[in-house]
């Protein structure tokens, strides 16, 4: 493999992503609400038990449906410190992973698609790279800056996490083990499911924004994660997020041999399937 090259081609792409208003602006904006505005809010939700209307009976019956593993979890909590680690440590599981996933696709979306946009597609395309090298590329153009936000972001949110929670919770709550396999297991698969599955879209696509829509539908299953945790029909535990991560890695190389086993610099141009 022409290693130089390889890297020439990422390195075009990141900067093609710096340079992009359209591509940067959801880069920064969707981190920074989950990574620092979540921590803040959630350090406010035990005041919302003494609001009218809400009551820690209600919490008690909610908390009751939730799985047995899980209450076992929470059952050496105050009330309060039980909102603050349902959230966060928690319902925020399964949503971590669409940082990971929404950085690759947007990326991934703009390698391809993009290119075409902005008309510089075909001078890549009679590079001396092989199809299989141009395909690693840009596979890699979009999976390092996912894993790296993932990774920055999981950091960030143990800081503003453990500062807004320490004044009712006492000590370092956060992470655990579960969150520990989830960023350094699963966030990396997560952003290979959203960059292998984006790059076989866009590059069959005309534009950036077509691309991005029918891309954005790898999102749904993430968010099913959401929805069955915050109905009580499973949580996230260490062998949940093992074997989550097992299904999505999988998943991926499923989607990237598909992807080098079809792939032709020549439809690019044309956008055909």
């Amino acid at each position: 493999m022409n290693q130089r090259a390889v890297r020439a081609v990422i390195r075009k792409d990141l900067m093609s992503v710096i340079r992009s208003k359209g591509v940067m602006i959801p880069l920064i904006v969707v981190p920074l609400i989950f990574f620092v505005l979540i921590p803040v809010l959630v350090s406010l939700a035990p005041n919302l038990v003494s609001m009218p209307g809400l009551s820690l009976q209600e919490l008690d019956s909610f908390i009751q449906g939730m799985p047995a593993g899980l209450q076992n979890e929470l059952s050496g909590y105050s009330e309060s410190q039980v909102i603050i680690v349902l959230m966060v440590v928690y319902i925020f599981a399964p949503m971590f992973l669409i940082v990971p996933l929404m950085v690759s696709s947007v990326i991934a979306a703009d390698s391809f698609a993009g290119e075409k946009e902005r008309k510089t597609i075909e001078a890549l395309l009679y590079t001396p790279l092989t199809d299989f090298e141009l395909f690693t590329a840009k596979l890699l153009s979009a999976w390092i800056p996912a894993v790296l936000v993932a990774f920055l972001g999981f950091a960030v949110y143990t800081a503003a996490a453990n500062l807004a929670g320490w004044p009712l919770m006492g000590k370092l709550f956060f992470p655990n083990w579960m969150w520990v396999i989830l960023v350094v297991w699963v966030a990396p698969a997560a952003a290979g499911l959203g960059l292998a599955s984006m790059v076989l879209v866009s590059s069959r696509v005309r534009g950036f924004q077509e691309a991005n829509q029918i891309g954005g539908m790898v999102v749904l299953p993430i968010l099913l994660l959401v929805i069955g945790q915050a109905a009580g029909v499973m949580y996230f535990n260490v062998r949940m997020v093992l074997l989550l991560g097992i299904f999505l890695w999988g998943i991926d190389g499923g989607l990237i041999w598909w992807g080098v086993k079809t792939f032709q610099r020549e439809r690019l141009i044309t956008g055909g399937g």
